[in-house]
């Protein structure tokens, strides 16, 4: 019996091994993936490997499509991220291609790439005025502004477009089509994407996940087939999620997950814990099966530290580097407080 192994962009490690008929329902499901078994020479695109070209028994001859985003699929961007705690995306795009940011979210750019602000998303320019007021508001109540910035190659070869966080953390990159079509993020999180890539609205239907969840009820969702960038606040670990199991996670670090998997609230077990243990009276629960994303320093927590730190906010400063304190300070001119 064959044995095969796949390797996909958006996992660090490889999947297998697979006998014929798992392997050909995988190669349905990720067409991008690359394949190999004993005989290759080396690791091959799927579409190249006549063996997996077969349906399995069961499975239709061409995979369910993704959900269809307005303008068609999204341009096949290239990219880099550059940094550890303070880090940015470099996107290089051919002639024609065209990358989606947040407004205010630019780094810099070649002179060839040309900029353009919209009125809404982006992804449906090509709509009536209807559809970029509903697209518009959509990004309102998802934390973001009414307009979004869309940079365009218009000279001849690449040329480079980079975005930076607003903040320390990580940027991460998913492709949109190896998740499903469809990611639930937290509000504010999309940095920037490939054209094509739609922003939605995911409410949350429970009462007490909307109040106590620490996302709100209204979150982003994001749709489409292309490359998206996400910011999120320190480092950030992914974990699979099986069927029924569950994660229960910090109100605040949850950054995005699969539609599949159920996001619900809890109270914590002690009045002990509830009053000093530092967590609140709720934890999120998070449950399979489906990836989800966690983030170790939620924006909430580093400006609520940032706040308590400063005088305004009821802080003591310490006068670090001046034997006078608050006098050297005075003197030196850093007399913001």
């Amino acid at each position: 019996m064959t044995q095969w192994y796949f390797h996909t962009s958006a996992q660090a490690e490889r999947v297998g091994p697979l006998d014929d008929e798992a392997a050909r329902r995988f190669a349905q499901a990720n067409r991008r993936a690359l394949a190999w078994c004993q005989g290759m020479n080396g690791w091959t695109p799927i579409a190249e490997v006549s063996e997996l070209q077969s349906p399995a028994p069961g499975m239709p001859n061409i995979p369910p499509p993704v959900p269809a985003t307005p303008g068609g699929r999204a341009d096949d961007i290239e990219f880099r991220i550059v940094g550890h705690e303070m880090q940015f995306v470099e996107i290089e795009l051919d002639p024609g291609e065209s990358a989606v940011a947040e407004a205010g979210a630019l780094m810099f750019k070649d002179a060839t790439v040309q900029m353009d602000t919209v009125f809404g998303s982006g992804a449906a320019s090509s709509g009536g005025l209807m559809d970029k007021m509903m697209a518009a508001g959509r990004r309102v109540l998802t934390g973001e502004s009414l307009f979004a910035t869309v940079y365009t190659q218009t000279g001849h070869g690449k040329g480079k477009v980079a975005f930076a966080a607003p903040y320390p953390g990580t940027v991460l990159a998913m492709r949109l089509d190896q998740h499903g079509g469809r990611l639930i993020c937290q509000k504010d999180s999309f940095l920037a994407g490939a054209r094509g890539v739609q922003i939605g609205v995911q409410f949350q239907r429970r009462i007490m996940t909307g109040l106590f969840g620490g996302e709100g009820f209204i979150m982003q969702k994001l749709e489409g087939d292309g490359w998206v960038f996400i910011h999120a606040g320190g480092c950030v670990i992914e974990r699979e999620l099986a069927a029924g199991e569950r994660l229960d996670v910090d109100t605040g670090c949850v950054v995005a997950y699969h539609p599949s998997v159920e996001m619900d609230v809890r109270r914590v077990s002690g009045i002990k814990s509830m009053l000093f243990g530092g967590e609140g009276v709720f934890l999120a629960t998070l449950t399979g099966p489906g990836k989800v994303w966690l983030q170790s320093l939620p924006f909430s927590r580093l400006a609520g530290r940032m706040w308590m730190a400063a005088p305004q906010g009821g802080g003591q400063s310490r006068g670090e580097g001046s034997v006078l304190g608050s006098l050297g300070r005075t003197l030196g001119g850093d007399n913001r407080f």
